[in-house]
């Protein structure tokens, strides 16, 4: 099948962790960084789109699945290119626009929407996807890929009975063994966690109640060996069982499933944390940007692209394409998704700063 593994990384734009890249958006630092041009407003008919992404190997399936097919039925050829959100902030204050499309994280999406960074989705422009079938479509952007926080969970140690909940992942009587949760320099902790833990229904996490999560994550702090950092951490942690179990980014965990290792994820309260896609503000290809957009969204693209790129589709009708084998084992399969909920990200956009302090704070406590 070719399928390639997503790097749950890949939208971390180089030397910068997620939180401080956001911190950095959402202060308004460019740093020093010109418009720095992948390309010019093409003449009329040279037909031609062009959009930022994230690189990574996940770029190599998006061009066979999404890219080129367009390419071979449009004309209209798609260049991509690698650079960070402040790059595309720096073109569209400069009036320098060279990118029709970005591609980024939810959270950063919300930052550059509130800087008049990206348009406002002109939902008329779609004609093959079907909005409502997409699992968030924002004012200002759609989404574009999914990836899940879940429990994940060595099977070896766990063979007849694994926490099944947040709860359970918090009770280390009934389940003992050392744990991982996720540091706030990866991208933010596991605030949702310990609320679940705590008794929190889903559907009430938000807006989240710091001191709660933080009282709660003090309850477990000593099971934990590691607070992960990055999401090769997380797999490598729990690969070489110096976990039992912990929070990892589903696309992390599942290519060591697939390679034999004895791990499993536990779906029940999962996470959705979403990549969308947005057209920037003067997009010098406007009409071409939206062409591509919604063809990429469509069920039967997205379906293609999960066959190249093992990464969750946003597009509910997408499964209708998938093998059930394959589509099981990702995250917004509709019963993972019904099991689980989405990321608030305009609520983390207006705390990170104030958590980041909190969790300096919760680290010194020992």
């Amino acid at each position: 099948m070719g399928a390639q593994a997503l790097d749950s990384n890949h939208t971390k734009p180089l030397h910068m962790t997620r939180r401080q890249s956001l911190i950095a958006l959402a202060g308004g630092i460019a740093g020093a960084v010109g418009p720095a041009v992948i390309g010019r407003a093409q003449p009329k008919g040279k037909g031609k789109v062009f959009i930022r992404t994230s690189g990574g190997s996940a770029e190599e399936g998006f061009r066979k699945a999404w890219y080129d097919p367009f390419t071979k039925e449009t004309g209209i050829e798609v260049v991509s290119a690698v650079f960070d959100a402040a790059k595309v902030t720096a073109m569209v204050q400069t009036g320098n626009v060279a990118v029709d499309i970005g591609t980024f994280t939810a959270p950063q999406l919300t930052i550059l929407a509130r800087k008049g960074v990206i348009e406002k989705l002109d939902r008329s422009k779609f004609k093959l996807t079907n909005l409502n079938d997409i699992d968030r479509v924002d004012d200002y952007w759609l989404s574009k890929s999914v990836y899940a926080t879940v429990i994940g969970y060595n099977t070896e140690a766990f063979p007849n009975r694994h926490p099944t909940s947040w709860k359970e992942f918090w009770d280390v009587k009934t389940f003992p063994g050392r744990r991982m949760l996720q540091d706030a320099s990866s991208e933010y902790p596991d605030l949702e966690a310990a609320l679940l833990a705590d008794g929190v229904p889903m559907n009430k996490l938000y807006p989240l109640d710091v001191d709660r999560a933080f009282a709660k994550l003090k309850e477990i702090r000593k099971s934990i060996a590691k607070w992960w950092n990055s999401g090769a951490v997380s797999a490598q942690m729990l690969s070489d069982r110096a976990v039992i179990v912990g929070s990892i980014w589903e696309s992390r965990i599942t290519p060591l499933i697939l390679a034999g290792a004895p791990l499993a994820i536990e779906w029940n309260q999962n996470m959705r944390n979403l990549y969308g896609m947005a057209v920037v503000k003067g997009a010098p290809n406007r009409d071409a940007a939206y062409l591509l957009m919604d063809y990429g969204q469509s069920p039967k693209v997205q379906a293609a692209i999960v066959q190249e790129v093992r990464i969750a589709p946003p597009n509910r009708k997408a499964y209708d394409y998938i093998d059930d084998k394959i589509a099981r084992t990702l995250s917004t399969y509709p019963d993972h998704a019904r099991r689980g909920f989405v990321n608030n990200s305009d609520w983390w956009v207006d705390n990170l700063e104030r958590v980041a302090e909190r969790w300096r704070e919760f680290l010194l406590e020992g």
